[in-house]
């Protein structure tokens, strides 16, 4: 293990629900008894909540049990009188600091249909579960170091009904999941919503719930059908300046699994056979990853995390970066006798899990090769964009010489023939000029022949009437 890396177990712990109306009203035995805040025990005596007395207890006889499968130890033991902020406080509470390190964190309530996930994660308007509560105080925690970090927060919220994961803030289609060694478990097409306050988050995840696929049946009026997934993803970065700043990136996921059920408790036909089947396949994958990381040979065994879409998405939460708390919902009556025990038997497995655990820090120092290498790709790319610029700039000046060229050609052939032009019209101009003296001149003469000739008949009367006077 290197500098930086912890060794964690998955923490779990158990909460047992009040008894409803129909265990009251038919009067069913109490399966599962609270010692103290980490010890329960299961099918206990009626006299007292010691081991082995002989007597059969129930529908089971206590003597043909191993006693590991009855007395059961978890970090905490919620009592049927347990409030939402009792189990907030002692289980999600403490992982927000570790988000607020860089710590990767899943928590995910796990138990039979009707054993009271849903309420323990959601609850109601007037008791909120543990998402609520988490969201408020992951808020409450930023505002106390607002003036020294900068914060980016963004969220995105799924369900897994029948083997397709689909998103529940926008009602899109099946999405596909894949896997890369950077970012790991990712779901294509999920959208991602950066939030402007708490408030903003509730409101979203609200509407996520109504849009998650709910099927009432014989166990449970309210039955959630889908597996429910909340992510929160957090960046932050100190506001100081520095030369080596220091950058923390964590993902909390917040889970509502869809609780196992037998067809013939429910009675469920049918689409809802359906979807009561894919639900205990998926959890049974569940099941094979949890025993086989339980193993402590389980690092030379094949995880089969691929048998479901459910155990890929939990892959990272289970076996990788990630400190994980697993809520186990139980019921005490003996109506619930077969899945309260085998709840309890997958959390206790569940206890064995370890995982490695390191911030999520990202540093210059720890990035300057990249750099380096980037800075060279970018530097390559400019010396390609230049020579290309300069190669374009050459086809530029050589076709806007030939143009150039073509263009002076063309032009002095125009004044050639404009030349040509402007000689024939003054040729006829001078022939015009020419012409028009020519009639001038006539015209001239012809006038002063007239004139002449007027002058001479002037005279010649003249000569007469003084011929005629003399005789």
């Amino acid at each position: 293990m290197s500098d930086g890396e912890v060794c964690s177990h998955i923490k779990v712990v158990v909460r047992v629900r009040p008894l409803n109306d129909k265990e009251k009203d038919g009067n069913h035995k109490r399966v599962v008894h609270v010692v103290d805040n980490h010890m329960l025990i299961f099918d206990p005596k009626e006299e007292e909540v010691t081991f082995f007395r002989g007597q059969r207890v129930g529908n089971r006889d206590v003597r043909r049990r191993a006693n590991k499968d009855l007395k059961f130890v978890f970090d905490s033991v919620f009592r049927e009188d347990s409030s939402q902020v009792e189990v907030f406080e002692n289980t999600t509470k403490a992982i927000v600091d570790g988000v607020l390190n860089g710590y990767n964190c899943t928590v995910f309530a796990y138990g039979a249909t009707g054993a009271g996930k849903t309420h323990t994660m959601l609850g109601s308007s007037d008791d909120p579960g543990v998402t609520f509560l988490t969201v408020k105080e992951l808020f409450a925690r930023m505002d106390l170091i607002k003036e020294d970090k900068v914060f980016n927060l963004a969220f995105s919220y799924l369900e897994v009904y029948n083997e397709q994961i689909r998103d529940l803030l926008t009602n899109s289609g099946p999405l596909a999941v894949r896997e890369d060694s950077s970012s790991g478990v990712v779901v294509q097409g999920l959208t991602l919503h950066q939030p402007k306050s708490a408030e903003h988050i509730l409101e979203a995840l609200d509407y996520g719930n109504r849009n998650r696929t709910q099927h009432p049946t014989d166990m449970n009026a309210t039955s959630s059908r889908s597996h429910a997934v909340f992510q929160i993803y957090l960046r932050q970065q100190d506001k100081t300046p520095s030369l080596n700043p220091n950058v923390r990136v964590a993902k909390m996921s917040l889970i509502d699994l869809a609780g196992s059920e037998r067809a013939s408790a429910t009675n469920a036909k049918g689409a809802r056979l359906r979807e009561g089947a894919n639900i205990n396949r998926s959890l049974l994958a569940l099941g094979n990853v949890i025993n086989t990381l339980a193993n402590p040979k389980c690092k030379k065994t094949h995880i089969p995390y691929r048998d479901s879409k459910l155990t890929r998405l939990l892959k990272d939460s289970l076996g990788g970066n990630c400190r994980t708390v697993m809520i186990a919902n139980v019921s005490p009556s003996s109506l619930s006798y077969e899945d309260t025990h085998n709840t309890l038997k997958y959390a206790n497995r569940a206890k064995e899990i370890k995982s490695t655990l390191r911030s999520n820090v990202m540093s210059l120092d720890s990035h300057i090769g990249q750099y380096a290498v980037i800075c060279e790709k970018q530097k390559a790319e400019v010396k390609k964009q230049k020579n290309m610029m300069n190669l374009n700039l050459n086809y530029f000046l050589m076709w806007n010489y030939l143009l150039c060229k073509s263009g002076l050609a063309l032009l002095l052939r125009e004044m050639g023939l404009i030349h040509m032009r402007l000689a024939c019209l003054m040729r006829v101009c001078v022939c015009v000029c020419v012409c028009v003296c020519v009639c001038v001149c006539v015209c001239v003469c012809v006038c002063v022949l007239a004139d002449c000739h007027v002058e001479t008949e002037t005279q010649r009367v003249r000569r007469a009437e003084g011929g005629g006077s003399c005789s």
